[in-house]
């Protein structure tokens, strides 16, 4: 374990590289780096707090990188130390792109390697860390957003001693359900989120239509040299699902012609636009591993493509509005996808395993006596909230804050709110 410190105005800055076993079933082969950082107060650096691992979303991204003292960072700090994980893959904790995994030599070989990087493999990385920085015996809390909060959640499953407190932010999985039936709550969810946004920006019915149609009949190419297809077009309705979302989309699209040489052409600053909202290639783990987050024993089979054909409205059809999807992954995103092209065969070897082990131990969850407070968004567009609510049932204590207030990035818009309700549930004091 080596460490960095820095310091930004209010707080204090600690890089923590650890090398960890890739399978921890193998203690003594393999290994990968995964980095944390830890974050104090200022002038409290030295003090003995309790720790707060902070598992990010996902999956694929990495911690957030502290600009200011704000946010549910600054909350945090008030009571804790902070530890931002870098899930292994992602960040700085050996990360997986199509560059690293090219010295993997077979398909077969870089899908064995993946295998190893789902919600079971980051907590045992967590264990290895706490016991590294805190020492045997010690106990932190959790908190998770978003797929962290499924980390969260195999946590308790699995190394319930560990944790003093969970909190969990728009992160309470399906404990069961097969990737069908969450597609299925989800392109409903999805559907939802597009009427809303037609209802709120009517006039962008005509522009998309005249976006999608434009990109049908055109070559048009996005500044990485991808072409840009209408449903690598649809694929800006991830965005619904944060409280911004339609904003972000409606300023887009309505700059999306210019009148060039030859007439209308589609501008490149939208061009620019829609590369910066599609991160597929650069955090390819959200691609190649989203599916198997959910299962447990059985194969995803590309869920989202196929349960699509339930729902035709999200096909492209003429004097229809355009549905855009959210958090979905195709197939054929590993052709249009120039950085995912190298990955393709391994994505189809994952897609077709049933090779994944159980992520959640009901009868553990059933016992529970860790605080747990969770935040569910009533409208979330990536976790359904039907399924959330079963599984705060099926966690003893577990508090639920059922809420229509925010948007799944609650944490990042209001964050020293939210953390702070959590907080005050899990104590016992709402």
């Amino acid at each position: 374990m080596t460490a960095v410190t820095h310091r930004i105005p209010g707080l204090v800055l600690t890089d923590h590289t650890f090398l960890i076993p890739l399978d921890h079933a193998q203690p003594h082969g393999a290994t990968i780096e995964v980095f944390a950082r830890a974050v104090s107060a200022a002038g409290k650096e030295t003090e003995k707090l309790p720790w707060l691992l902070f598992l990010q979303g996902g999956p694929g991204f990495g911690a957030p990188r502290p600009l200011t003292n704000s946010g549910w960072i600054k909350r945090a700090v008030s009571d804790y130390h902070v530890l931002l994980l870098d899930q292994r893959g992602t960040g700085r904790s050996s990360p997986v792109t199509f560059q690293t995994l090219a010295h993997i030599p077979t398909p077969q070989a870089q899908a064995e390697y993946l295998q190893h990087f789902r919600a079971d493999a980051i907590v045992q990385d967590a264990e290895w860390i706490r016991r590294a920085l805190l020492g045997e015996g010690t106990r932190w809390s959790v908190l998770g957003q978003s797929y962290g909060g499924f980390c969260a959640v195999h946590y308790l499953s699995a190394a319930p001693d560990a944790l003093r407190e969970v909190f969990i932010t728009g992160g309470l999985p399906p404990l069961t359900a097969h990737p069908d039936d969450i597609y299925r709550a989800t392109y409903r969810r999805v559907g939802e989120h597009n009427w809303r946004y037609y209802e709120r920006y009517p006039g962008d019915v005509a522009r998309v239509q005249a976006i999608a149609d434009f990109l049908g009949e055109h070559d048009v190419t996005l500044p990485t040299g991808d072409r840009l297809t209408p449903q690598r077009f649809q694929q800006l309705g991830l965005e619904f699902g944060a409280s911004d979302g339609f904003e972000r989309i409606h300023y887009l699209v309505e700059e999306a012609f210019v009148s060039g040489s030859r007439g209308a052409e589609i501008s490149h600053t939208f061009l620019r636009g829609v590369e910066n909202l599609q991160a597929y290639d650069t955090n390819p783990i959200f691609a190649i591993l989203h599916e198997s987050i959910y299962c447990q024993g059985f194969a995803s089979r590309w869920s989202a493509a196929r349960i699509r054909r339930e729902f035709p409205e999200f096909e492209l059809r003429p004097a229809a509005p355009v549905h855009f999807t959210g958090e979905m992954i195709y197939p054929w995103m590993f052709d249009e996808y120039w950085h995912l092209r190298p990955l393709r065969a391994a994505a189809h070897l994952l897609a077709e395993t049933t090779a994944w082990p159980a992520l959640y131990d009901p009868a553990v969850l059933r016992a529970n006596t860790v605080p747990v407070a969770a935040a569910i968004y009533y409208d979330d567009m990536y976790v359904t909230r039907d399924f959330s609510v079963q599984t705060a049932t099926a966690i003893r204590g577990c508090r639920p804050w059922i809420t229509n207030e925010y948007a799944h990035n609650a944490l990042r818009a209001d964050g020293e709110v939210v953390l702070g309700r959590l907080i005050e549930l899990a104590r016992g004091q709402r």
